[in-house]
């Protein structure tokens, strides 16, 4: 499975890398990173229908990850990826204004790594 993950931290690729760690070892989850949203619109584009699932963090400076999620339900529905939106806000206004663009999912920060892998799981 190839997961894209869409966070402006830069220390997030090895605390991903690091967690998941067995399971990039036995070759079941690939991950790919990009640092904004615009940065994720074009690994889709060069990479169209590789991504599974992607995780995008919600606040981000530039597009943000709400305008992130809504271009990608626009423009790659043929399959359509799974999107867990993540962000460290844990408000109600943008868990409605995400599962209303189309998010699957939503993850708070500190991401619990155990809950997410199991929900990866059942993808």
């Amino acid at each position: 499975m190839k997961i894209l993950v869409v966070d402006d931290e830069k220390d997030i690729q090895p605390l991903f890398e690091q967690r998941f760690r067995r399971e990039i070892k036995k070759g079941e989850i690939q991950f790919a990173f990009a640092n904004s949203g615009e940065e994720a619109l074009k690994y889709l584009a060069d990479n169209n229908h590789e991504a599974v699932l992607i995780l995008s963090d919600i606040n981000m400076p530039g597009m943000s990850g709400l305008e992130l999620l809504s271009k990608i339900k626009q423009e790659y529905n043929e399959p359509p990826p799974v999107v867990m939106m993540i962000t460290a806000y844990g408000d109600t206004e943008n868990y409605r204004t995400a599962m209303k663009l189309g998010a699957d999912d939503f993850v708070t920060k500190p991401v619990d790594f155990a809950a997410l892998k199991e929900k990866i799981k059942t993808l």
